[in-house]
Protein backbone atom coordinates (compact mmCIF):
# COMPACT_ATOMS: atom_id res chain seq x y z
CA UNK A 1 0.00 0.00 0.00
CA UNK A 2 1.34 3.16 -1.18
CA UNK A 3 1.62 6.41 1.50
CA UNK A 4 -0.60 8.15 -0.85
CA UNK A 5 -3.73 5.49 0.17
CA UNK A 6 -2.45 5.08 3.59
CA UNK A 7 -3.26 8.78 3.84
CA UNK A 8 -6.35 8.53 2.18
CA UNK A 9 -7.68 5.31 4.30
CA UNK A 10 -6.63 7.57 7.40
CA UNK A 11 -8.47 10.97 6.21
CA UNK A 12 -11.79 8.73 5.22
CA UNK A 13 -11.99 6.34 8.75
CA UNK A 14 -11.17 10.09 10.38
CA UNK A 15 -14.36 11.42 9.34
CA UNK A 16 -16.70 9.58 12.15
CA UNK A 17 -14.21 11.15 14.72
CA UNK A 18 -14.29 14.06 13.48
CA UNK A 19 -17.94 14.44 13.10
CA UNK A 20 -18.51 12.99 16.55
CA UNK A 21 -15.79 15.95 17.81
CA UNK A 22 -17.82 18.24 15.92
CA UNK A 23 -21.18 17.12 18.10
CA UNK A 24 -19.15 17.49 21.44
CA UNK A 25 -18.06 21.02 20.51
CA UNK A 26 -21.66 21.51 18.89
CA UNK A 27 -23.28 20.74 22.60
CA UNK A 28 -20.39 22.91 24.15
CA UNK A 29 -21.58 26.31 25.33
CA UNK A 30 -17.72 27.34 25.11
CA UNK A 31 -14.86 25.27 23.72
CA UNK A 32 -11.23 25.60 25.04
CA UNK A 33 -8.25 24.59 23.50
CA UNK A 34 -7.43 21.88 26.26
CA UNK A 35 -10.99 20.25 25.24
CA UNK A 36 -10.20 20.03 21.36
CA UNK A 37 -6.78 18.59 22.79
CA UNK A 38 -7.86 16.00 24.63
CA UNK A 39 -10.80 14.99 22.24
CA UNK A 40 -7.02 14.34 19.74
CA UNK A 41 -5.58 12.79 22.05
CA UNK A 42 -8.61 10.36 22.83
CA UNK A 43 -9.62 9.74 19.30
CA UNK A 44 -6.39 9.89 17.26
CA UNK A 45 -4.89 7.17 20.03
CA UNK A 46 -7.74 4.93 19.63
CA UNK A 47 -7.61 5.67 15.76
CA UNK A 48 -3.70 4.57 15.54
CA UNK A 49 -4.22 1.61 18.15
CA UNK A 50 -6.96 -0.35 16.01
CA UNK A 51 -5.25 -1.03 13.35
CA UNK A 52 -2.84 -2.70 14.97
CA UNK A 53 -5.06 -5.17 16.62
CA UNK A 54 -6.87 -5.55 13.55
CA UNK A 55 -3.32 -6.01 11.42
CA UNK A 56 -2.54 -8.46 13.73
CA UNK A 57 -6.04 -10.53 13.38
CA UNK A 58 -5.20 -10.02 9.49
CA UNK A 59 -1.78 -11.18 9.75
CA UNK A 60 -2.76 -14.69 11.81
CA UNK A 61 -4.76 -15.75 8.98
CA UNK A 62 -2.90 -13.98 5.94
CA UNK A 63 -1.74 -16.72 4.83
CA UNK A 64 -4.45 -19.02 4.31
CA UNK A 65 -6.49 -16.63 2.26
CA UNK A 66 -3.64 -15.06 0.33
CA UNK A 67 -5.85 -15.55 -3.09
CA UNK A 68 -8.79 -13.90 -1.78
CA UNK A 69 -7.05 -10.67 -0.18
CA UNK A 70 -8.46 -8.11 -2.35
CA UNK A 71 -11.95 -10.10 -2.25
CA UNK A 72 -11.73 -9.54 1.36
CA UNK A 73 -10.32 -5.85 1.02
CA UNK A 74 -12.86 -4.93 -0.97
CA UNK A 75 -15.64 -6.12 1.25
CA UNK A 76 -14.31 -4.99 4.47
CA UNK A 77 -13.58 -1.00 2.74
CA UNK A 78 -16.51 -1.22 0.99
CA UNK A 79 -18.98 -2.22 3.73
CA UNK A 80 -16.79 0.20 6.30
CA UNK A 81 -17.99 2.75 3.80
CA UNK A 82 -21.28 1.83 2.82
CA UNK A 83 -21.97 1.60 6.60
CA UNK A 84 -20.87 5.34 7.45
CA UNK A 85 -22.89 6.47 4.26
CA UNK A 86 -25.95 4.97 5.49
CA UNK A 87 -25.47 5.62 9.06
CA UNK A 88 -25.23 9.43 8.11
CA UNK A 89 -28.21 9.79 5.63
CA UNK A 90 -30.21 7.74 8.66
CA UNK A 91 -28.75 10.16 11.14
CA UNK A 92 -31.35 13.34 13.27
CA UNK A 93 -31.21 16.63 11.87
CA UNK A 94 -32.72 17.96 15.09
CA UNK A 95 -29.80 19.69 16.89
CA UNK A 96 -31.25 18.86 20.37
CA UNK A 97 -30.07 14.93 19.25
CA UNK A 98 -26.94 15.94 18.72
CA UNK A 99 -26.99 17.84 22.44
CA UNK A 100 -25.82 15.84 25.30
CA UNK A 101 -27.06 16.47 28.81
CA UNK A 102 -23.16 15.32 29.98
CA UNK A 103 -20.41 17.36 30.01
CA UNK A 104 -19.73 17.08 26.27
CA UNK A 105 -15.82 16.35 27.22
CA UNK A 106 -15.76 14.09 29.86
CA UNK A 107 -13.26 11.57 30.08
CA UNK A 108 -15.57 8.70 30.34
CA UNK A 109 -17.49 9.78 27.30
CA UNK A 110 -14.56 10.13 25.37
CA UNK A 111 -13.18 6.85 25.90
CA UNK A 112 -16.74 5.17 25.07
CA UNK A 113 -16.62 7.93 21.59
CA UNK A 114 -13.08 7.44 20.93
CA UNK A 115 -13.51 2.88 20.98
CA UNK A 116 -16.98 3.23 19.08
CA UNK A 117 -15.25 5.72 16.44
CA UNK A 118 -12.44 3.52 15.99
CA UNK A 119 -14.64 -0.19 15.22
CA UNK A 120 -14.18 0.96 11.46
CA UNK A 121 -10.05 1.41 11.96
CA UNK A 122 -10.10 -2.32 13.61
CA UNK A 123 -11.72 -3.61 10.25
CA UNK A 124 -9.24 -1.88 8.45
CA UNK A 125 -6.38 -2.94 10.01
CA UNK A 126 -7.03 -6.44 8.55
CA UNK A 127 -7.04 -5.42 5.37
CA UNK A 128 -3.43 -3.34 5.97
CA UNK A 129 -2.17 -7.14 6.71
CA UNK A 130 -3.66 -8.38 3.48
CA UNK A 131 -2.35 -5.74 1.34
CA UNK A 132 1.35 -6.02 3.24
CA UNK A 133 1.16 -2.28 4.41
CA UNK A 134 3.67 -1.12 7.19
CA UNK A 135 2.25 -1.18 10.24
CA UNK A 136 3.69 1.49 12.11
CA UNK A 137 3.72 3.86 8.93
CA UNK A 138 0.14 3.34 8.75
CA UNK A 139 -0.78 3.42 12.44
CA UNK A 140 1.43 6.87 12.82
CA UNK A 141 -0.88 8.78 9.70
CA UNK A 142 -4.43 7.01 10.51
CA UNK A 143 -3.45 8.40 14.22
CA UNK A 144 -2.08 11.91 13.60
CA UNK A 145 -4.42 12.29 10.65
CA UNK A 146 -7.42 11.52 13.39
CA UNK A 147 -6.10 13.83 16.13
CA UNK A 148 -5.47 16.23 13.58
CA UNK A 149 -9.03 16.13 11.61
CA UNK A 150 -10.99 15.86 15.68
CA UNK A 151 -9.36 18.31 16.94
CA UNK A 152 -10.46 20.88 14.12
CA UNK A 153 -13.85 18.98 14.54
CA UNK A 154 -14.20 20.72 18.19
CA UNK A 155 -13.72 24.18 16.56
CA UNK A 156 -16.27 23.23 13.44
CA UNK A 157 -18.96 21.93 15.36
CA UNK A 158 -18.72 24.44 17.41
CA UNK A 159 -19.20 27.52 15.32
CA UNK A 160 -21.08 25.84 12.34
CA UNK A 161 -23.02 23.28 14.39
CA UNK A 162 -24.93 20.42 13.31
CA UNK A 163 -25.03 21.16 9.26
CA UNK A 164 -21.32 19.67 8.26
CA UNK A 165 -21.06 16.47 10.67
CA UNK A 166 -23.26 14.29 8.49
CA UNK A 167 -21.68 15.53 5.61
CA UNK A 168 -18.22 14.73 6.52
CA UNK A 169 -19.35 10.74 7.34
CA UNK A 170 -20.93 10.44 4.03
CA UNK A 171 -17.42 11.88 2.09
CA UNK A 172 -15.78 9.33 4.54
CA UNK A 173 -18.14 6.77 3.17
CA UNK A 174 -17.74 7.38 -0.47
CA UNK A 175 -13.83 7.46 -0.11
CA UNK A 176 -13.41 4.18 1.34
CA UNK A 177 -16.29 2.24 -1.06
CA UNK A 178 -13.76 4.31 -3.82
CA UNK A 179 -11.03 2.53 -2.15
CA UNK A 180 -12.36 -1.03 -2.20
CA UNK A 181 -13.30 -0.42 -5.84
CA UNK A 182 -9.91 0.43 -6.47
CA UNK A 183 -7.87 -2.42 -4.98
CA UNK A 184 -10.90 -4.85 -7.00
CA UNK A 185 -9.92 -2.71 -10.60
CA UNK A 186 -6.05 -3.21 -9.92
CA UNK A 187 -6.52 -6.85 -9.04
CA UNK A 188 -8.36 -7.60 -12.18
CA UNK A 189 -6.12 -4.95 -13.99
CA UNK A 190 -2.96 -7.14 -13.23
CA UNK A 191 -4.54 -10.35 -13.98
Amino acid sequence: MSFFEIVVLAVALAMDAMAVAGARGLAAKAVRARDALLIAAFFGGAQALMPALGWALGASFASRITGWGHWLTFLVLGGIGIKMIHEAVGASDDPEDQRDAAHPFGLKVLAVLAVATSIDALAAGVTLAMRNASIVRACATIGVVTAVLSFAGVYVGHRFGARVGKRLDVFGGVVLVVLAVKVLVEHFLAA
